[in-house]
């Protein structure tokens, strides 16, 4: 009997430390999933349109670009010059405009194809499409200049500067590419945090660290937009198409940067403070000391309550608004200052913890 009450107790017991050991597993993977900062589902939806918005213009340029000047080019466009800078190759005018949309195309399904089945090129999509992107629609606008105004592709004059013009840009729109892939993949470690408390034990000797980055979908469509019909007059100026390209790029170049720059916002707190990047690539950057922030909060605001969209001045202080809903909101220097992203209240939290221990 005593050796049976003995093995019962003993199963009891593994029993209870299973449970114990199954419960703060799945406590861990819910602190890491919710704390790996908050990214809003319509983030994916976001670049999903935007992938779709470049991969159009870009095809629409290519296209464009030789039939709006059809009247300008000879019937076969010189496409290659040799060594001594002689035209040596040409293509009909509708194969010069189809073939580079056509391989446009292909390469676009490919990138969509292999990153959704995630075969390793997810950190690349953005350099590969931005930078074959800038490299055709450049070499596009350099044949169509090097052709105009010829009766014959033979007559076709070198552009050996300009090629070289957009090869420096397709490396640097594969550079820009990188660095928006590296932010869009970048995650922060857990933080160990119980939901509800206004601020949170840190062990001694132990950092925690918050991040979120919130994305209005909207504002990058119009950054999109903008930017396509910019670059479309900077390459028609290329080409020859237009005389002063300036007035059609300016205006639309000055859009895209705005609405770009505050299409994104992405929040980072550690014991040092708070630091609040905008645009893709979070620059530029906003920060506060821990030692300068008197107190964090979360505070449910619209954009009506702020006076709008974007960075905001109001009553109520700054606001950058993205999305109504919960902000995070603190108080540094007298002022307030709030930024709406997603699980505010744990940054508002981490935020109190690391201005108590400074």
């Amino acid at each position: 009997m005593k050796d049976h009450k003995d093995h019962e107790d003993h199963k009891d017991h593994e029993d209870h430390k299973d449970h114990e050991d199954r419960r703060g597993h799945e406590d861990d993977k819910g602190r890491e999933d919710h704390a790996a900062g908050a990214t809003r589902p319509g983030r994916g939806k976001a670049t999903s349109w935007g992938v779709a918005a470049w991969a159009s213009g870009v095809a629409i340029l290519l296209v464009a670009m030789p039939q709006v000047a059809r009247g300008r080019l000879p019937d076969r466009l010189a496409t290659h010059w040799g060594a001594d800078a002689t035209p040596d190759g040409s293509l009909p005018l509708w194969a010069a405009a189809s073939l580079p949309a056509v391989a446009w195309a292909l390469l676009v399904s490919a990138v969509a194809l292999a990153s959704r089945r995630g075969a390793g090129v997810r950190g690349w999509v953005g350099a590969t499409l931005l930078s074959v992107g800038v490299g055709l629609i450049g070499a596009q606008a350099v044949i169509v200049r090097a052709n105009l105004d010829r009766s014959d592709w033979h007559q076709a004059r070198s552009e050996t500067l300009w090629f070289v013009v957009v090869i420096a840009g397709a490396v640097t729109a594969a550079l820009v590419g990188v660095l928006l892939d590296r932010r869009a993949t970048a995650s922060a470690p857990p933080v160990p945090v119980i939901p509800g408390d206004p601020a949170l034990e840190i062990p001694e000797g132990e950092r925690c660290v918050w991040l979120s980055r919130v994305t209005n979908p909207w504002f990058q469509l119009i950054a999109a937009a903008g930017g396509l019909v910019a670059v479309a007059g900077a390459f028609a100026g290329a080409a020859g198409l237009v005389g002063n390209p300036w007035p059609l790029i300016a205006p639309f170049a000055f859009v895209s940067v705005g609405m770009t720059a505050f299409s994104t916002v992405r929040a980072r707190v550690t014991e040092r403070g708070l630091e609040v990047g905008f645009g893709p690539l979070g620059w530029p950057t906003r920060r506060w000391s821990a030692g300068d922030i008197e107190s964090a909060r979360v505070e449910r605001r619209t954009p009506a309550q702020v006076g709008g969209w974007g960075y905001r001045l109001s009553g109520l202080g700054t606001t950058v608004m993205l999305r109504g809903g919960d902000c995070l909101v603190i108080r540094a220097r007298g002022k307030d200052f709030a930024v709406s992203v997603d699980d505010a209240g744990r940054a508002a939290a981490l935020l109190n913890s690391s201005r108590v221990r400074t």
